[in-house]
């Protein structure tokens, strides 16, 4: 008798592998700083016209995030993922109609509606899918896959777009529509090769008892613990490519914008590798430490290195520094999954980390907004301010922190601490 090849041992580890992939290709909208200043030069767009642009992909991500951690027990992860790396590729081959048409509102619509939506249902799925696959190694594993986001923006920042901008030079329209194509293609096939364990029939079942968590004491502060930790960080993200390229040119005018273009793109990449290790390294942290212990840890060291960004203008201290908010920035993601998980249960926890991940929508939002508007208002001299409130976010994060007190799963909202 043959036995079924969703049985072997190792097969786990594929579908791991599969949703690390899928994160990946998503991950890619993290190397949005690469294309904010040359869309802003070549269109004549503002800073904070622009910045919508990511602003609402990652809105729509959260979003969408919720409404796929509702949808998933229905559907499965193969559906949801393959609609979401639809939805993904989509947005590119828009925003590129978008570009050629110069579109503004066009450009708002395909990557940051449509693009969005298809993050959402895309992120959501492996995540959850690899918990349940992985119930020894929850923190550890969902660590894993979330990398795979994080790794995104290396990917893009050195790989793709390099390549399809050297192909087609001064063609921003043509470059997003191949990563539309590459990005697209390769996330479908990821995919198309996710499933649940075939023993999860009773687990897929129970998202109906959400809604009493969802207003509980516990998971309002879970939300705003994780809102904290995120829109420091991708305020950074945005924006790390022009915020080095301001320092490097008060350093030396005479720095080419190319040159200055080259680093920019090599901070993307390099955080990057911080960004995805973090999910994979303090996920597998908080399995020994605990996930609320990992988080203030995150957060107490985070304000500190705010404030060291605030004070120097040494780029070989600002760029660590940076490194280090980006490895947070994502161990966040990293831990939240097991944190869910932990704390609700495996029968809610594609409902709730759906809905937790809106806390990733609005940080989106606020975080590129802000950093826009100040770079708009105040030119160079942004960033001190953007990092003074970067650094009384994440105090406010640590703080609120300090109300939340292990659980075990299934504990109810009267009992949370």
């Amino acid at each position: 008798m043959v036995t079924p090849a969703h049985s072997h041992p190792g097969y786990r580890w594929f579908i791991a592998g599969m949703g690390t992939l899928l994160q990946l290709c998503l991950g890619a909208v993290y190397a949005w700083s690469y294309f904010q200043q040359p869309l802003v030069d070549t269109y004549g767009w503002r800073n904070t016209q622009v910045a919508w642009t990511f602003s609402l992909a990652i809105g729509f991500l959260g979003v969408a995030a919720a409404v796929g951690g509702v949808l998933l027990p229905k559907f499965g992860p193969r559906k949801l993922a393959v609609a979401g790396s639809l939805c993904y590729g989509a947005g590119y081959l828009l925003a590129a109609m978008a570009l050629h048409m110069r579109s503004l509102p066009l450009l708002w619509i395909g990557y940051g509606v449509v693009g969005g939506i298809g993050l959402g249902l895309g992120y959501v799925t492996p995540v959850a899918t690899a918990a349940k696959w992985f119930p020894d190694k929850k923190g550890l594993v969902t660590g894993m896959v979330v990398m795979g986001f994080g790794f995104g923006a290396l990917l893009m920042s050195k790989v793709i777009a390099p390549a399809l901008t050297a192909a087609f030079p001064n063609q921003l329209a043509e470059v997003f529509a191949g990563i539309g194509v590459t990005l697209g293609l390769t996330s479908l096939l990821a995919a198309s090769c996710l499933r649940n364990p075939p023993d999860t029939a009773a687990v897929v079942a129970g998202g109906e008892k959400a809604w009493p968590r969802l207003v509980s004491r516990r998971f309002v502060l879970m939300w705003l613990v994780f809102f904290c930790n995120i829109v420091a960080g991708i305020a950074i993200i945005s924006f790390q490519s022009p915020l080095l390229q301001d320092l490097l040119k008060k350093i030396d005018p005479c720095l080419s914008p190319a040159i200055l273009a080259t680093y920019g793109a090599t901070l993307i990449a390099v955080s990057s590798v911080f960004n995805g290790l973090g999910r994979f390294a303090w996920g597998g942290m908080s399995d020994r430490l605990g996930q609320i212990h990992t988080f203030r840890l995150m957060l107490a060291s985070q304000v500190i290195a705010f404030i060291a960004l605030m004070l120097t203008g040494n780029p070989w201290v600002f760029v660590p520094l940076i490194c280090y908010i980006l490895l947070c920035y994502g161990g966040g993601f990293g831990v939240m999954p097991s944190f869910v998980l932990n704390t609700f249960g495996p029968r809610l926890m594609p409902v709730l980390y759906g809905c937790i991940l809106t806390a990733w929508s609005a940080a989106g939002i606020v975080g590129p907004q802000v950093i826009a508007w100040l770079k708009d208002r105040y030119g160079p001299q942004a960033s001190g301010y953007a990092f003074a409130l970067g650094a009384g976010l994440l105090m406010l994060g640590f703080l609120l922190s300090l109300l939340l007190t292990p659980a075990k799963p299934g504990d109810t909202p009267s009992t949370d601490g």
